[in-house]
């Protein structure tokens, strides 16, 4: 009885043949060592204006963890872990008191609900992607952050 060998005899192929097993597996890896998240930079999340205000959520991560996340009215600070594509996101609970510097149409019962439900989303994501300028956080919600241009 014969047994078959398809790659036994054929060096070069079996090499080439490891090598790309080899990078298929380490391939998810360099991705995230490519794209590092962008640290102390302000992230504009990606939404529609609520109301009269021009103010937009926005995300600061600094590179020791240390979080800033600028709601729709109010500010908290956060702590994040970041572990290759995943992420964890800790922020302090809602001030009770209203910001000091408020603009016009800033703190409506409606921004503050969705201050509170971006707060939990943002808090249960597990996931990041960067994608050129963009950072998408992912979970049971997937937010996509632009770099701030200034």
């Amino acid at each position: 009885m014969t047994i078959s060998r398809p790659l036994h005899g054929c060096p070069d192929l079996w090499r080439a043949v490891s090598c790309a097993a080899a990078l298929l597996v380490l391939l998810p890896f360099c991705a995230h060592a490519a794209d590092e998240f962008p640290f102390d930079r302000e992230m504009i999340l990606e939404a529609k204006r609520m109301g009269v205000s021009k103010r937009l959520p926005m995300l600061t991560i600094e590179a020791n963890g240390n979080a800033v996340i600028d709601l729709w009215c109010k500010t908290v600070p956060g702590r994040v872990e970041i572990n290759g594509g995943a992420i964890k996101l800790e922020a302090a609970p809602l001030p009770e008191e209203m910001p000091s510097m408020i603009g016009p149409g800033q703190c409506t019962p409606e921004r503050m609900q969705a201050d509170q439900e971006l707060l939990s989303a943002l808090t249960q994501v597990t996931e990041w992607q960067s994608k050129g300028d963009t950072v998408v956080l992912s979970g049971p919600t997937v937010f996509r952050f632009h770099a701030s241009s200034h």
